[in-house]
């Protein structure tokens, strides 16, 4: 695949935009999405001096998620 120096600055301005554009809509929804992190699957273990948390199940649904957008993307995208 052959690049063009061209093209960087504007991929460059392309994720510039969607992260804007994430982190607009994060702040929209905050205080709305509280379940997001805590669905059944995420594993949580709290002790007195000890905290751990790895969200299985949140990570599976967002990667899920971006999937069927970047799917949408790249079949109904021009």
């Amino acid at each position: 695949m052959e690049t063009n120096t061209a093209s960087w600055p504007k991929l460059l301005i392309t994720a510039g935009a969607v992260l804007i554009l994430a982190g607009l809509i994060a702040w929209a929804l905050q205080g709305r999405l509280n379940w997001l992190g805590r669905l059944p699957g995420d594993i949580r273990i709290e002790r007195a001096n000890f905290r751990f948390y790895f969200p299985i199940a949140t990570m599976i649904l967002i990667s899920l998620l971006l999937n069927l957008i970047i799917w949408a993307v790249r079949r109904f995208w021009p």
